[in-house]
């Protein structure tokens, strides 16, 4: 079980997460290439949906992350079909990182850092160290935001490529930049970001100190009502 553990570090919830996020694109991939365009974007709408009802009964409720993600999926792929146009699809991610990347640094400056509130029960590190982990990631989106428009751009849908001898369209290069190239480095990237964020780690008394001003905090506002 240990030497399980030490080679898949993910709990369920991250593990479905992982899945819900592989899965579809690995479908509209394989989908895409033996039915077409149309068939791929129907099947990454249908494994979406699926995704969702994973998590709902694996975890018995919908993460926020994964119910926005998803949502805005079945938006965007609803707008391919009905303008019969992939581009919706790979907009979509560009979108999603740029606007999740602003949103991150509006929390910094309003001092609501989404990640502490989102992990602050299961990880437990000072306000510097929230505050660098989330530059760090405004960053990666920013950059993955003009990554893929790099890639839908120069590979084009509608044209065939010839990558090492083997022809596809520009949608599956665009799908397998996502996987091949995107999913393993930021996966990278959060594991690296995260060993550094150990030396930001709290002592047990900081903890403790930092749960009763909460509280303090928190009857402060209610003796106010």
């Amino acid at each position: 079980m240990k030497r399980l553990v030490r080679w898949f570090p993910f709990n369920a919830e991250q593990t479905v997460n992982i899945l819900s996020e592989f899965g579809p694109l690995v479908t509209l991939f394989v989908v895409n290439a033996l039915y077409g365009v149309t068939a791929g974007i129907w099947s990454l709408i249908g494994t979406t949906i699926l995704s969702l009802i994973v998590m709902w009964v694996v975890l018995k409720r919908l993460p926020m992350f994964a119910l926005i993600a998803g949502g805005i999926t079945l938006i965007f792929s609803g707008l391919s079909l009905y303008t019969h146009d992939p581009m919706w699809v790979q907009l979509k991610v560009t979108l999603f990182n740029a606007i999740f990347a602003v949103f991150l640094g509006i929390g910094l400056v309003l001092k609501k850092n989404f990640f502490k509130y989102t992990f602050e029960k299961t990880f437990h590190y000072t306000t510097e160290g929230w505050n660098k982990f989330t530059k760090s990631f405004i960053v990666l989106f920013l950059f993955l935001a003009a990554a893929n428009e790099a890639v839908r751009i120069g590979f084009p849908w509608q044209n065939d490529f010839d990558l090492l001898g083997w022809k596809t369209d520009g949608l599956n290069v665009w799908v397998m930049f996502k996987v091949a190239i995107v999913m393993p480095l930021t996966g990278i990237y959060a594991y690296v970001m995260t060993r550094k964020l150990q030396k930001f780690a709290m002592t047990p008394e900081q903890q403790r100190a930092e749960r009763s001003s909460r509280k303090t905090a928190t009857g402060a506002m209610r003796a106010a009502e």
